[in-house]
């Protein structure tokens, strides 16, 4: 285990040979490529957090991570799903977290995380649903569709909230009412 939180490193070169290495955290420093971790195959867990990284290394990387389950990433510069599609190649990784970064801040940023890596059981501290894998899989819809879908929802919420617990409403509800039943006698 390397426990090297908050030390100010700038690159991890001295860890390739590390090769037995299952636990390694690296937070809070300023690294911005992790190339010399390639030999640490026998990871489980690995937390990168707070750091300055920018781009991940490609498929063939991770690929060799078999054991890697853990792997923290928030409040990086990743920016674009390109950034972290290398992360696909990792077969066994159950649980990520991209939060705090520029790219957890793009629309439906979860719901492609979710679906380019199918091992992953949590993302960003939240455990994933089965809603969100299907949604996307068999339901692909344009943003503006989603939006309008959820303004629909908010604003129909608004308005039986509204319809219980307004006065007016409710005496206006109740006088229609009454005239109804008033004719219709």
């Amino acid at each position: 285990m390397v426990r090297l939180g908050s030390h100010m490193l700038k690159n991890v070169a001295n860890f390739e040979c590390c090769l037995s290495l299952r636990i390694c955290i690296l937070a809070n420093n300023f690294i911005t490529n992790i190339a010399a971790l390639s030999e640490c195959v026998h990871l489980v867990k690995l937390d990168l957090s707070g750091n300055q990284i920018t781009q991940l290394p490609n498929v063939d990387f991770w690929k060799r991570f078999e054991k890697l389950q853990l792997l923290n990433l928030h409040d990086n510069n990743m920016s674009t799903r390109q950034h972290v599609i290398g992360l696909s190649g990792c077969p066994s990784l159950y649980a990520l977290t991209l939060n705090d970064t520029p790219l957890s801040l793009r629309g439906s940023y979860r719901h492609c995380i979710v679906n380019s890596l199918w091992s992953l059981k949590a993302l960003d501290k939240h455990v994933i649903s089965d809603e969100e894998i299907i949604e996307v899989c068999l339901y692909p819809q344009e943003p503006f569709k989603i939006e309008i879908k959820l303004v629909m929802k908010i604003i129909s919420k608004i308005n039986q909230i509204q319809a219980m617990y307004s006065p007016t409403l409710v005496i206006q509800r109740w006088i229609r009412g009454h005239l109804t039943r008033k004719i219709l006698k």
